[in-house]
């Protein structure tokens, strides 16, 4: 399983943007589905975005869609997720996690960033 490590959070008024990274190691993410998942505290993991490996297929849940977009640089073995206007309601730790296929289960979990958005 590739490994995984997520950065770019920090702390952003409401209205605001962030790129949040996800940078593999150990192998290449060009084989892999990734997934952006967020946990709020006292709620469970949330699925965000997903995108095949090649980017011709991705998802976003309906609570982020067309305010988050997901890409991939295989070359630079990371994936981005870009989250414009952001609300008090996107505030959690952000994890990306990837999966050889969509039947397979999500590993390679990185320790998370927290984002913060202030009303």
């Amino acid at each position: 399983q590739v490994e995984l490590a997520e950065s770019g959070g920090g702390l952003v008024q409401a209205g605001g943007s962030l790129r949040l990274s996800c940078v593999a190691s150990g192998r290449t993410v060009s084989s892999y589905h990734i997934g952006w998942f967020r946990q709020a505290p006292g709620k469970g993991r949330e699925l965000v975005a997903h995108i095949s490996p090649s980017g011709g297929s991705i998802y976003y849940s309906p609570s982020v869609r067309g305010r988050f977009s997901v890409s991939r640089d295989n070359a630079e073995n990371t994936v981005y997720l870009r989250m414009d206007n952001l609300k008090p309601g996107d505030t959690a730790v952000y994890f990306c996690a990837s999966r050889l296929s969509t039947l397979s289960e999500f590993g390679g979990w990185g320790q998370g960033t927290q984002v913060t958005v202030s009303s």
